[in-house]
């Protein structure tokens, strides 16, 4: 149980730096662009979206459709990122005055992306123009048919990308292999993200044609509550523009004027306004439960809906879907963790099953990762028609998994397959499985060590028990939002003395300890009790002391808020 190194941030060379100012020095942030990054706003990281490739195209189609008043309709992923994408920009042609739909396939019938024969149906049934979000950069077949069949497409993804484009009016993705350096360099936005960037370029294009001559503007600023959701619970890296984006849109979330997404917060128990990690741990997985395990156009309808009544409706079933989902999830990680055993020599985990649901494979092959970190891929054997496997995976940092997935495919092990960096999904034949392992392993190898090498717990401050309090915490908080790409302090406390340690939930270690200045706070370990360091922490002397450490958050359950720590790692100090 080692600490790792710890991570030293004095800042320019005698200037005294309060937390704040180290937060932002020891994650990159250049001396003389720290107020930018202290209060991360649109105006600061926006960048022009006619830079893109077809951005402007794609504004130009959208612009006339408005005015020309054609049947839209917006083809979604069905989870967060694509509930969110899709919301995003069939609120605001509803706002223009173009009553555009949508459509979000079944997971379990269609798969994922679009497909030929939905295009096609969509047309027939009156879309002049079909706008795919989160999806449809590797989907050249489909939309081959689409356009076939006389339907205008505008593609707005940020997928890994093969060297030739799709078929479309526009095609809209900062991971275009031809992109430009500024756009190229903000391939870390998630679908909604860019989803967004063309609803700006949308207005300003029918601004320049005077449609809003008579009629007023659409509030943009109004959607940022979904670029934030979509952001986080598709885990993009929250830096640069996507750092604003979140913290924006948690401020346009606390103002309730969603009537969907308020419904959400209450469906999610929550009486205060959304953090950042509830948007992760709460408000997203309940959108994600419709496309896993119930009706994958739940979440769009929630998020677009005007109707209270209906919103608390659909909140509520979302709630309980994802109630079953639990138990589905549960069933599945069990037989997945009785495989690993057997994985320990492969640099990346691939673990199949029949039977396993199609639609928690993802959330496993995230909890596979965590707990051998490795990256890891969960498939569900004979999850369609022809036998074929599905499958989704969840990388570590510094091993592009999306990117291998897909020169998998091209490689004819995989009968589709893409993603980004740290997700990606696939479609697999009948008895390929270990063919695809071992293709990994060879290609990846080399990656997995080197960033599982360089794997160690940085600290951004080592305080006593009575330091760990709620001041200090919203202290820290307020240099965030935090997450992937932009992580959240962790701090050291000690030394301390473990007085109750007792198992809850599932598998987690739940403490109450006290410092040698006589402060006790609570700690808590999460899905713990079985590893080395849970059992170090339930049955350790209970004479020794400890460092703990992780991240600090505030409970506030209680009657006052008080400061608790979500142990990462911890270290005997004798």
């Amino acid at each position: 149980m080692d600490l790792g190194a710890g991570d030293e941030t004095g800042g320019p060379a005698g200037l005294e730096v309060d937390l704040v100012t180290q937060i932002l020095l020891s994650r990159g942030v250049a001396p003389d662009d720290l107020e930018r990054h202290r209060n991360p706003s649109l105006r600061a990281f926006l960048p022009d979206p006619s830079l893109f490739r077809d951005m402007d195209a794609g504004a130009e189609r959208l612009a006339q459709a408005v005015i020309g008043g054609e049947a839209v309709n917006v083809y979604g992923d069905y989870d967060v990122d694509g509930a969110t994408s899709a919301a995003l920009l069939v609120r605001l042609l509803r706002d223009l005055g173009n009553d555009a739909g949508y459509y979000i396939p079944d997971r379990l019938l269609e798969g994922y992306g679009p497909s030929g024969a939905a295009l096609v149906r969509l047309g027939e049934q009156g879309s002049s123009l079909i706008v795919t979000v989160d999806c449809g950069a590797m989907a050249h077949e489909a939309l081959e048919q689409a356009h076939a069949a006389g339907i205008d497409l505008i593609v707005v993804d940020h997928h890994k990308c093969a060297p030739v484009n799709p078929v479309a009016a526009a095609f809209i993705n900062p991971n275009r292999l031809d992109e430009d350096t500024v756009p190229a360099a903000h391939g870390h936005l998630a679908a909604v993200g860019v989803a967004f960037l063309l609803a700006i370029a949308t207005l300003r294009t029918l601004r320049a044609l005077g449609f809003f001559a008579e009629r007023r503007e659409p509030d943009l600023f109004a959607l940022l509550d979904l670029v934030a959701l979509g952001t986080v619970a598709d885990v993009a890296a929250l830096h640069g523009l996507n750092r604003a984006f979140v913290a924006q849109g948690l401020k346009v979330m606390a103002r309730r004027e969603n009537v969907g997404m308020s419904a959400l917060i209450d469906a999610s128990r929550l009486s205060r306004a959304p953090t950042c990690s509830d948007l992760g741990f709460a408000l997203g997985p309940r959108i994600n439960a419709g496309g896993r395990v119930g009706e994958a156009t739940l979440g769009v309808r929630l998020l677009t809906t005007a109707d209270p009544e209906e919103a608390r409706a659909i909140a509520a079933q979302l709630s309980q879907l994802n109630e079953e989902r639990r138990g589905i999830e549960a069933a599945v990680q069990e037989a997945a963790e009785a495989q690993l055993a057997a994985q320990h020599n492969r640099a990346v985990i691939v673990l199949a099953g029949r039977g396993w649901h199609p639609g928690v494979i993802g959330i496993v092959a995230g909890r596979i990762k965590e707990k051998s970190g490795k990256p890891a891929l969960v498939i569900a054997l004979d999850a369609d028609e022809e036998g074929n496997g599905k499958g989704s995976g969840r990388s570590i940092s510094g091993v592009d998994l999306g990117a291998a997935i897909i020169a998998a495919r091209e490689a004819g092990l995989l009968i589709a397959g893409g993603g980004h960096a740290m997700a990606a999904g696939l479609t697999i034949a009948a008895g390929k499985t270990e063919a695809l392992a071992d293709w990994l392993d060879a290609r990846l190898g080399a990656n997995v060590a080197a960033a599982m090498a360089g794997q160690s717990l940085l600290l951004d401050l080592a305080v006593s028990a009575r330091g760990l309090s709620p001041e200090m915490i919203e202290t820290l908080e307020s240099a965030g939002p935090y997450g992937m790409g932009w992580p959240g302090p962790k701090i050291a406390v000690g030394p301390v003395r473990v007085v109750k340690a007792d198992v809850v939930g599932t598998d987690h270690v739940r403490l109450i300890v006290r410092g040698d200045d006589g402060a006790s706070f609570k700690a808590i370990a999460f899905r713990a009790a079985a590893g080395e360091l849970g059992q170090a922490l339930l049955h350790g002397s209970r004479e020794r002391r400890l460092w703990l450490a992780g991240r600090a958050k505030i409970d506030d359950w209680a009657s006052r808020p008080q400061a608790e720590l979500h142990i990462e790692d911890a270290a005997w100090a004798d």
